[in-house]
Formats: structure tokens, sequence, C-alpha cells
């Protein structure tokens, strides 16, 4: 990687907009946390790896080695994916309180520290 790496903990897709117009003017590379800081989807993360390596930089992250700009590290990303928010048990346990109770969707999505278009995706998913 040329230059100085950029080192990137997004949150927001703005921040990444940023990063990658940065890139376009001090080429040089990228190091995450993790790779699910890239986006939210799994189509996001290769959209953004390719427009590093567009602007010929690199992608390193710190929390896990097996993903980069590589074909072997975009492999591994599609793979690794994003970690579920909630665990099986909390996902069956919102499911319920949505069906059988009638909750708010903004509500259980509160109780469990999550945004409420989680629960609508887990929702739909099922």
């Amino acid at each position: 990687m040329i230059g100085s790496p950029l080192v990137i903990w997004a949150k927001r897709s703005i921040q990444l907009r940023q990063m990658l117009d940065t890139l376009a003017f001090a080429p040089g590379g990228v190091t995450g946390t993790r790779p699910d800081r890239l986006a939210r989807s799994t189509r996001d993360p290769l959209n953004t790896l390719a427009a590093i390596a567009d602007r010929k930089a690199g992608f390193r992250s710190l929390g896990d080695t097996r993903a980069d700009t590589t074909v072997y590290g975009r492999l591994m990303l599609t793979v690794l994916g994003r970690k579920p928010m909630l665990t099986p048990h909390q996902q069956r346990e919102a499911i319920r309180r949505l069906d059988r109770d009638g909750e708010p969707v903004r509500e259980i999505g509160r109780s469990y520290n999550v945004s409420h278009s989680t629960i609508s995706r887990l929702a739909a998913s099922t």
C-alpha cells in the first residue's frame, strides 16, 4: 500500500463516502477495525472493497486478517458476513412479541437495543 493508511471506524455510509473521496486525492491504504464496518449488507462491503481497489489502495482488517482486497479476501468477506445483532433466542422472542402480542416494532427494537429496521427485517424473513 502506498502512502499513509487511513483508519476507519465508520458507522454511517456518509463516512465511508468521505473515506473513498479521501483515497481519490491521497492514495494509500485503508485499515478497518472489522470488515462489517464497511457496510450493512453482504453486497455493500464488496462494492466498497472494489471502490478501494479502483483507487489503487488496499484494505486491511484489524479484527479479521482474512478480509482484504484480494480475491481470497473478498471471498472470505462474503462467507464471514455480519454477525446477527440478536441471538436465536432473542429472534424467536421478538417474533413472538410482534406476532402474538402485537407489540410495536419500535418498542421491541428498543428493548434489545437494536433499530426498528432490524426487527422489521427479522419479521420479513420469517
